[in-house]
C-alpha cells in the first residue's frame, strides 16, 4: 500500500436538524493511494477564533513558499522596539529575587523599569521615560498600562515607603533561614545640584565639590559584599552616627541576634562598641594618634610592625598589627610628589616677584603657606622670606617622626580567639573594599547616582535604593561577563542591537513581536547569563508620554 499527499485545506460545514444550525470547521487533508483520491480529517478547528482560522488558511495558501508571506500586503513587517537589554535585565534581576521583592502590581512593575532604565543607561526619570519609548519595558514587564514621568517620580515615593519591606523580603528571598553572622558597613556622600534637598547639608565632601551641598548614604552590605539596606543622612552627619541605625536594622528589620559589625576607624568608636547588643562583636580600625597613644603606653611597640601579623591582647580587646611595604612606599611617594608640587609653586612665585618688584612678599608667603596646609606638609617643611626670596625648609627629625608608621595599621576587635583567628579577623577587615567596590559602581563607573536633583525627603531615599538594587543587577552582569573582553556597559549595548520585528495582518487587531534569532556574539553573552531569548512577545502599544507641564512640576520633586 502506497499514497502520497495532495493537498491540505479547511472545510466549513454546515447542518440543520429543525430550526438549529449547526456549523464545524475541520483542517482535513486529501491524498492519493494507490491511484484513488482519499480525505481524512487532521483537526476539529471549530473552537478556533475567526482571526485564527484566516491566519491558517493565509499559511496554507502559501505553504510552498512561506517567505512569500513576508511580501504579502495582508502581513505586514516592521521594526519593532529593542528587546535584548531589557530582557536580560529583567532575568538576571527577577533570577536575584528582586521581583518577587518589588511585587507584581503596577507600582512594583513600575519601580523594576527604574532600576532596568539605570542599568541600561543611567539618566534623569526623564531619561527613563525615553528609554521605555526604545526598548520593549511595557512588553518585558507584561504591563497594562502606560506611563509618564510624573508616575516615576511618585513611584519613587511607594519605594520609599515600602523600603523596609522590600528589603526584608529580598533578605528571606536570598538567605532563607541562613542568616548571616558578619555584616559590613560604610558611608559615602553624593552632592546636589540646588539648594533644597531635604537632606542637603554642606559637610565633608567625598566627591571635591566643596561648594555644594551634599547627602551621605550608609550601604549595609552581608558577608559577600551583596548590599542588603541601604540609608540616607543629613550631609552634615558624622560617620559614628549613622551606625545606630544599622544595629535597629540588624536586630529588627534582618532578625539577626549574633553578628559581628565590620567598620572603617571613622566609624565605628568606644562609644559605639559599649552600646552594641550583647551578642555583638565588632572589627574595626585605630587611627594614627591612637596608635602613638598605645606605642607611648607600652602597649605597642614600632618593632612589632611586620609585614607578617601580630597580635596583642589587653583586657577582653584584641590588636592586630601590620606594616604593609608597599603602602609605606606608596605613602612616601606621595609625600615626595607633594613636596616637588610645592618646590614648582615657590619656583612660580619667586619668578613673579623677580618680574614685579612691587610685588607684595608677604602677600605671596601667605599664599604658599596655605598651599602647604591643603598639602598637609606643615608638620615637616617651612617656607620663608630671605630678602625677598622665599626658600624651602625641611625639618629631618620631623620627617622622620612624621613618617615612621608609614603602612602601618592596626585591627581592634573584641572577637574571641576561638571564634576568630588573627587572620581571620584581619581579612573580614579587608573586606570592607567590597563596600568601597559599591561605591565606585554607584557613584561614578555604572550608576552615577550623583548628582542628586531630586528634592523630597521621600524621593531621594527611592532614588537612593534604587540604584543599590540596580547595583545588585550590575554586579551579578559583572560577574557573569567577567571571561569576556568588555564592560558591562559595553555588554549591555551588545544586547540593545537585538530587536524585535512586528509582525501585523491585514484585518487583524493583534500583533506580536517576532524576537531573531541572535549573532554568535550576543548569544555568547546570553549564555553567561544562563538566559534564552523568547520566541515571541506580545505587543501592547502602551503609552509611555512626556507630560507638558514636566519643567514646571519638576521643581517641586
Amino acid at each position: 500500500m502506497w499514497y502520497v499527499f495532495v493537498d491540505m485545506h479547511i472545510v466549513e460545514n454546515k447542518s440543520k436538524s429543525g430550526k438549529k444550525i449547526y456549523r464545524s470547521i475541520l483542517l482535513r487533508e486529501s491524498y492519493r493511494e494507490e491511484g484513488k483520491v482519499k480525505k481524512r480529517t487532521i483537526a476539529n478547528l471549530s473552537n478556533c477564533t475567526p482571526q485564527e482560522i484566516k491566519a491558517i488558511k493565509l499559511a496554507l495558501s502559501h505553504k510552498d513558499d512561506l517567505c512569500a508571506l513576508g511580501t504579502l500586503s495582508e502581513v505586514g513587517l516592521q521594526e519593532g522596539l529593542s528587546v535584548g537589554a531589557s530582557w536580560s535585565v529583567y532575568q538576571v534581576a527577577k533570577g536575584l529575587g528582586i521581583e518577587e521583592a518589588l511585587g507584581k502590581d503596577f507600582e512594583g512593575k513600575l519601580a523594576l523599569w527604574q532600576i532596568m532604565a539605570r542599568v541600561i543607561d543611567q539618566g534623569s526619570k526623564l531619561s527613563a521615560l525615553r528609554l521605555a519609548q526604545v526598548h520593549a519595558a511595557g512588553d518585558v514587564l507584561d504591563m497594562k498600562r502606560g506611563f509618564d514621568e510624573n508616575d516615576l517620580y511618585e513611584n519613587l515615593a511607594w519605594l520609599s515607603e515600602n523600603q523596609a519591606k522590600i528589603e526584608r523580603k529580598l533578605f528571606e528571598v536570598r538567605r532563607g533561614d541562613k542568616k548571616p553572622k558578619l555584616f559590613l558597613y560604610d558611608v559615602t556622600s553624593s552632592y546636589l545640584e540646588g539648594e533644597r534637598n531635604h537632606f542637603g547639608e554642606y559637610g565633608y565632601n567625598r566627591d571635591g565639590e566643596k561648594r555644594k551641598k551634599q547627602i551621605v548614604i550608609g550601604v549595609l552590605c552581608d558577608e559577600y559584599g551583596e548590599p542588603v539596606s541601604t540609608e540616607v543622612f543629613a550631609g552634615n552627619t558624622q560617620d559614628p552616627k549613622t551606625f545606630e541605625s544599622q544595629i535597629r536594622k540588624v536586630l529588627g528589620r534582618f532578625g539577626c541576634i549574633e553578628v559581628t559589625f565590620v567598620g572603617d576607624w571613622g566609624m565605628i568608636k568606644t562609644m559605639q562598641i559599649e552600646y552594641l547588643p550583647e551578642r555583638f562583636r565588632s572589627i574595626t580600625a585605630i587611627t594614627k594618634p591612637q596608635i602613638e597613644a598605645l606605642i607611648k603606653k607600652g602597649l605597642l611597640q614600632l618593632e612589632l610592625f611586620e609585614e607578617k601579623l601580630c597580635e596583642i591582647k589587653d583586657k577582653g580587646v584584641r590588636y592586630i598589627l601590620r606594616r604593609n611595604p608597599v603602602r609605606a612606599v606608596e605613602v612616601a611617594n606621595t609625600r615626595i610628589s607633594k613636596l616637588q608640587s610645592m618646590e614648582r609653586y615657590i619656583g612660580k612665585k619667586n619668578g613673579y616677584l623677580r618680574e614685579h618688584p612691587r610685588a607684595s612678599v608677604a602677600k605671596a608667603l601667605d599664599a604658599a603657606k596655605e598651599k602647604l596646609r591643603k598639602l598637609k606638609l606643615e608638620t615637616w617643611v617651612q617656607i620663608r622670606d630671605e630678602a625677598g626670596t622665599l626658600r624651602i625648609e625641611r625639618d629631618g627629625v620631623a620627617l622622620q617622626e612624621e613618617s615612621h608608621l608609614d603602612g602601618c595599621y592596626v585591627i581592634k576587635t573584641d572577637l574571641k580567639e576561638s571564634e576568630a583567628d588573627k587572620y581571620m579577623v584581619h581579612d573580614r577587615y579587608k573586606d570592607l573594599s567590597e563596600v568601597e567596590k559599591v561605591f565606585r559602581t554607584c557613584k561614578a563607573v555604572n550608576l552615577e547616582v550623583r548628582p542628586v536633583y531630586v528634592r523630597r525627603e521621600e524621593s531621594t531615599r527611592g532614588h537612593v535604593f534604587a540604584v543599590m538594587l540596580a547595583y545588585m543587577v550590575i554586579r551579578r552582569l559583572r560577574d557573569a561577563w567577567t571571561g569576556f573582553d568588555l564592560t558591562v556597559e559595553e555588554g549591555l549595548k551588545q544586547l540593545t542591537t537585538i530587536c524585535s520585528m512586528e509582525v501585523k495582518v491585514k484585518g487583524q487587531k493583534a500583533q506580536c513581536q517576532k524576537i531573531p534569532r541572535p549573532r554568535q556574539q550576543s548569544q555568547e553573552l546570553l549564555e553567561a547569563l544562563q538566559i534564552t531569548m523568547p520566541e515571541v512577545l506580545p505587543s501592547r502599544n502602551l503609552r509611555v508620554v512626556t507630560k507638558k507641564k514636566f519643567p514646571v512640576r519638576r521643581k517641586s520633586l
